[in-house]
């Protein structure tokens, strides 16, 4: 998802806003099959999709379950910091499955666009987490406050694109 825009007709200011599609209420069916629809939708469009990820950059994250060893597919808002692809997430309890799953194995796979990629995930830690974060809470206003709600730092991940396969 672009940084602040969920939809054309309203964009998002504020982590806590109503309308945003994080906030919102679904059912565990709704929930259950979210990221199928968004899959098929990606996919049968070259990775595009409307509704709340409408107008954003979003890809498809192939990651290795890290206790299952099964691979695991969810779609992100794919960030930017320059040539820096990097994706975070909103989850408040807990870091997400993937963000473990890259710390244990970082080769994953990613659809972007209508091509799909060999790539590399880096979970960033210590210094370089913090200059990131940094640099990040201050070029994103929806991470900053996020951030500002919750005690656990960011996730933050960095993804390196390989060749096209």
């Amino acid at each position: 998802m672009s940084e602040n825009k969920t939809t054309t007709e309203h964009t998002v200011t504020s982590y806590d806003d109503p309308d945003a599609p994080w906030n919102q209420q679904y059912s565990e069916a709704e929930m259950a099959n979210w990221n199928g629809g968004v899959v098929e939708e990606f996919r049968a469009n070259g990775g595009k999709v409307g509704g709340a990820y409408e107008g954003g950059t979003l890809l498809l994250l192939t990651t290795t379950g890290a206790k299952s060893g099964k691979k695991h597919l969810v779609p992100l808002g794919a960030l930017y910091r320059g040539d820096v692809m990097y994706v975070s997430s909103f989850i408040e309890d807990r870091y997400p499955a993937w963000w473990y799953n890259i710390k244990a194995d970082p080769r994953v796979t990613i659809e972007l666009g209508d091509k799909t990629y060999a790539a590399r995930g880096r979970v960033l830690e210590g210094a370089e987490y913090d200059e990131f974060a940094e640099w990040a809470l201050a070029n994103n206003p929806l991470l900053a406050d996020y951030q500002s709600k919750v005690e656990r730092p960011l996730p933050l991940v960095t993804l390196e694109l390989g060749e096209p396969i």
